[in-house]
């Protein structure tokens, strides 16, 4: 937890996926979970989600697909105002689709290339794509890690629609409440700008077509979930088999596969391993679930607000990981699942540390010449997690 909260030891920079890797080792090496334990403790299906999601991301990113087509958007906008409200509600609704991670990657040079056309300074952008992606990520159950682990281990019946359908509001008006704050970081906005910025180039056509046949495939797989659940069959495939067949195109039919296996993010995949492992043994203790009573865990108030401190902790991942299977024992319904992927999410807007994402951008940035300072991230932060936790924390309480 130390070690996640700081990362920095001496001249040293630890990578987060080392660090969970380390506990998970110390874990076996002191027999809080034996090793067969340890096999069963991971989860198989979301590591071929993220597998299959990072594939096609990876592949829209060389292909300059998706850079191609934010562009092409975003150039149409005349105001600085316009440009940065849609700015935050396409990347936003981008993360919803591809996950949040995925789109700091892809997203930070287009931030970049835009604070630069419109002469403002460049953590402006790169906060509201932080902010974008993040709060975006909420309403979908494929938006962000966590979301992703309750969609998968919570028992929810129809993650797609659940999710929307309680979490889309108050989302929308955290984005709003994500762009009066950008605006206010800004003190003298320009009016107008020139076009907001020069059109990417597709670099591999082949392969941006085939990029075009995976999201196709992505998309009307997750419909077709959807209705069959709607109807009352539980269909395969499951969330791992739609990311797997989804990503078939590119596997099979580039002949750069090898080049976009090379570029899949394996050290998100071995961080998860390590994280199934690691929170299996701590949850094997004992030792949280005596801190913490059954009425504790199923309020949404202290579920929510629970999330935003020990997300900053130990991070939001970590933390929903660990908190699963306490809400399964306590019998929690989907509300106090969706409570739990309201706040750990929302934790990620607070500081730099709060979600993987942001760290994404910062190294992304500064490979570019740009960055974000702590306190720079905390002033931004402090202000739009308080008012959206407002809204989720309002809203629950309405629909409960």
């Amino acid at each position: 937890m130390v070690a996640i909260a700081f990362r920095q030891v001496g001249k040293v920079r630890l990578p987060i996926w080392g660090i969970m890797l380390g506990g998970a080792v110390a874990a076996l090496l002191a027999g809080s979970i034996a090793p067969i334990a340890a096999l069963f403790a991971i989860n198989y299906e979301i590591l071929i989600f993220l597998f299959g999601v990072f594939i096609i991301g990876a592949a829209m990113e060389e292909s300059g697909y998706l850079a191609h087509t934010a562009t092409r958007i975003f150039a149409s906008q005349r105001t600085t105002r316009g440009l940065i409200f849609l700015f935050i509600f396409v990347m936003g609704a981008f993360s919803a689709l591809l996950m949040n991670d995925t789109l700091a990657i892809i997203g930070t040079p287009i931030a970049l290339v835009l604070a630069r056309t419109c002469n403002i300074p460049d953590r402006i952008f790169l906060l509201a794509l932080a902010g974008a992606i993040t709060t975006g990520s909420i309403v979908s159950p494929i938006g962000n890690p966590q979301n992703l682990l309750i969609a998968i281990s919570s028992g929810m019946a129809n993650p797609f629609l659940t999710f929307p359908l309680y979490l889309l509001i108050p989302t929308l008006i955290s984005g709003l409440i994500l762009y009066a704050v950008i605006l206010r970081l800004i003190p003298n906005i320009p009016d107008t700008l020139s076009p907001a910025m020069p059109e990417g180039g597709i670099h591999d056509p082949g392969m941006a077509a085939l990029c075009k046949i995976s999201l196709a495939l992505l998309i009307l797989l997750i419909l077709l979930r959807i209705l069959l659940l709607s109807l009352g069959y539980n269909p395969w495939p499951g969330l791992a088999g739609i990311a797997l067949i989804a990503s078939m195109p590119i596997l099979i039919l580039s002949r750069k596969r090898l080049q976009i296996l090379k570029k899949v993010d394996y050290a998100t995949l071995v961080f998860f391993i390590a994280l199934f492992i690691l929170m299996g043994a701590v949850f094997a203790s004992g030792a949280i679930q005596s801190a913490v009573s059954q009425d504790q865990i199923l309020s949404i108030p202290l579920l929510i607000t629970g999330s935003l401190v020990m997300s900053q902790i130990v991070s939001n991942v970590p933390f929903v990981a660990l908190l699963i299977p306490m809400l399964l024992e306590a019998g929690a319904g989907d509300t106090a699942f969706l409570a739990l992927a309201a706040g750990s999410t929302i934790a990620g807007n607070l500081t730099i540390l709060g979600a993987a994402s942001n760290i994404i951008i910062i190294q992304n940035a500064e490979q570019r010449g740009a960055t974000i300072t702590f306190i720079e991230f905390l002033k931004f932060g402090i202000p739009v997690t308080i008012l959206q936790s407002l809204v989720f924390l309002v809203w629950f309480l309405i629909i409960t």
